[in-house]
């Protein structure tokens, strides 16, 4: 199962403890609110070059693997 800390960190001190991806102030909850609106993950990557590509497609499949039962034994 992938972790939280794998992709992202939550710190007091950068936005009030949101999880934002490692070495950026991107919270990780913006790629969601990106994909939920309809946009690409290339539009995301573009709009916010500081998160790797590698970085969100982790958060994604740990998404995945919160919301669908048994998704990370696929």
């Amino acid at each position: 199962m992938t972790s939280l800390e794998s992709f992202a960190h939550s710190d007091p001190e950068i936005l009030s403890g949101v999880p934002v991806f490692l070495g950026t102030r991107v919270p990780v909850q913006t790629l969601l609110d990106y994909l939920a609106a309809g946009d690409t993950l290339e539009e995301f990557l573009a709009h916010f070059p500081s998160v790797r590509r590698e970085q969100a497609v982790t958060a994604l499949e740990c998404a995945k693997e919160l919301l669908v039962p048994h998704a990370h034994l696929a």
